[in-house]
């Protein structure tokens, strides 16, 4: 689906990322784990086009694969403020590159009930994204990426600021996404990544792929390089990554 070879990037200058190589698959769920700062964001902004490569180069299986990607971004670069309902939300993913004054056509009414249905937010559409919980505006915005159907599902740091019952319902609802499409989950939150994903990276300015979510402690550390805080209880981390040395 994605080809990235030798992929550096960076900002003002800084090279953030080196020498990247991964291949993104058909139907593939994979993590990407990494300290703050690694340089999860800056890969996924090359994947989707919103940051030029220094070096390497991206390759699509086609040209329409950019335009067919869903993109969850982090929880804290929505406005709340901003007076749109869950309902604007969702059908707002199916704009693409034309005007909002156009308006939807009831078929593309009926489809947003349909998204909102399953995100679990029926009886909510009119409900401004300013009085919703932390887990509803994730699964509205989660709905937005979906409503177009997308072939790939980015989603950067989706439990960040979410409580426990509300993470386990994101993640409910990724499962059974995840037979619709490939997704690729951006996360520093180690544990809840290992028990949903298939294969797992690791950034922390370049990649260390791993070919199975099954990997132990021992590949982390050896991997990242530094020290993993183990919090709560089981064989891995629950999180977090500290920035490696």
């Amino acid at each position: 689906m994605i080809e990235i070879r030798n992929l550096s990037a960076g900002y003002d200058g800084k090279e953030v990322l080196t020498d990247v190589n991964i291949t993104i698959h058909e139907h593939d769920f994979l993590g990407i784990i990494g300290p703050n700062g690694g340089g999860k964001t800056t890969l996924i902004r090359c994947i989707l086009g919103l940051l030029k490569p220094t070096k390497g180069e991206i390759q699509y299986a086609d040209d329409n694969l950019i335009k067919q990607i869903g993109y969850l971004p982090q929880y804290n670069s929505v406005d709340r403020r901003f007076p749109i309902s869950i309902e604007e939300v969702v059908l707002s993913g199916l704009l693409g590159g034309r005007s909002l004054s156009k308006g939807y056509t009831a078929a593309e009414r009926q489809q947003a009930r349909q998204v909102i249905e399953q995100m679990g937010l029926e009886g909510l559409e009119k409900r401004a994204i300013g009085e919703l919980s932390g887990g509803q505006l994730q699964r509205a915005m989660l709905g937005r990426a979906l409503i177009a159907k997308p072939r790939l599902l980015i989603l950067d740091e989706p439990g960040t600021y979410l409580d426990r019952q509300s993470t386990h319902r994101l993640y409910q609802l990724l499962e059974e996404v995840a037979h619709r499409c490939a997704i690729v989950l951006v996360s520093h939150d180690v544990g809840t990544v290992l028990r949903q994903v298939k294969n797992v990276a690791c950034v922390d300015g370049t990649l260390h792929y791993h070919a199975a979510a099954e990997v132990d402690a021992d590949w982390l550390e050896a991997h990242l390089h530094c020290p993993i805080e183990m919090v709560g209880h089981g064989h891995l981390p629950h999180r977090v990554l500290h920035r490696h040395e």
